[in-house]
């Protein structure tokens, strides 16, 4: 049996990560391996994928295979539509909820020091990178939000405890304080498979939101025109 083989195989034609219990119901009892014979093939078919152009990734849903990170760069032009981009107030909101997690909308206020545009949140929640997993037990009874296994998928990574330390980001930060305030989602987090119809869709729809995030210091609840020259410029006003 070519056990390797099959696992592969079942791979590229999910589309998604599978776990070691789904690839175990490929089999019959008759013919199902044992978890250590399974999870030893998974690890040969990693080895087997160093010096290809994809490689077998463990996120939180599982193992998959996908193009590599250094690769992203041409494989990106098989598709026409522009890579989301996503505002520094995005991005921003994004971390404080992963590394502070389960936190408030006003907790995310006080760390960054202006309230947070509405449309940050819902961006984040139609993305499906942050969700609601309870209220907090105080007055009005916030909202607690935290990251979802998806955004560690898109991320590549397995769990939490796989974010870079705030150390190492730090580091990156003094090696390169001029990096972009936006960043492009690469194709090295995509699965093989993947349809590229209904991510497309929702790319377009959050780059058109994220044009009209703001950080201002007035209402929470205000919601005015986008203007990217402004906000970066009260951003620097406030850490100054």
């Amino acid at each position: 049996m070519q056990l390797k083989s099959i696992i592969e195989g079942a791979l590229l034609a999910a589309g998604r990560p599978l776990t070691l219990e789904e690839l175990m119901q490929l089999f019959d009892l008759t013919d199902r391996p044992s978890e250590e014979e399974l999870r030893a093939a998974v690890d040969e078919l990693a080895v087997d994928c160093a010096g290809r152009g994809i490689e077998l990734c463990e996120v939180a849903s599982g193992y998959r295979l996908q193009v590599r990170r250094e690769l992203g760069q041409w494989i990106s032009r098989l598709w026409e539509e522009k890579p989301a981009r996503y505002s520094r107030a995005l991005l921003e909101t994004l971390a404080i909820i992963a590394y502070r997690q389960p936190i408030t909308r006003g907790d995310i206020e006080e760390v960054r020091g202006v309230a947070v545009n509405p449309n940050i949140i819902r961006t984040l929640q139609e993305r499906e990178w942050v969700r609601v997993v309870g209220h907090r037990d105080v007055p009005g009874r916030p909202e607690l939000l935290a990251t979802t296994r998806e955004f560690l998928d898109q991320f590549g990574l397995k769990g939490l405890d796989s974010l870079p330390t705030l150390a190492e980001i730090k580091d990156i930060e003094q090696v390169s304080p001029e990096i972009p305030l936006a960043i492009e989602i690469e194709v090295a987090g995509t699965e093989l498979n993947a349809s590229r119809s209904a991510d497309a869709e929702a790319q377009a729809k959050a780059e058109t939101e994220t044009e009209t995030e703001t950080e201002t210091e007035a209402d929470a609840d205000a919601e005015p025109p986008f203007d990217e020259e402004s906000s970066v410029a009260a951003d620097e006003k406030h850490d100054g």
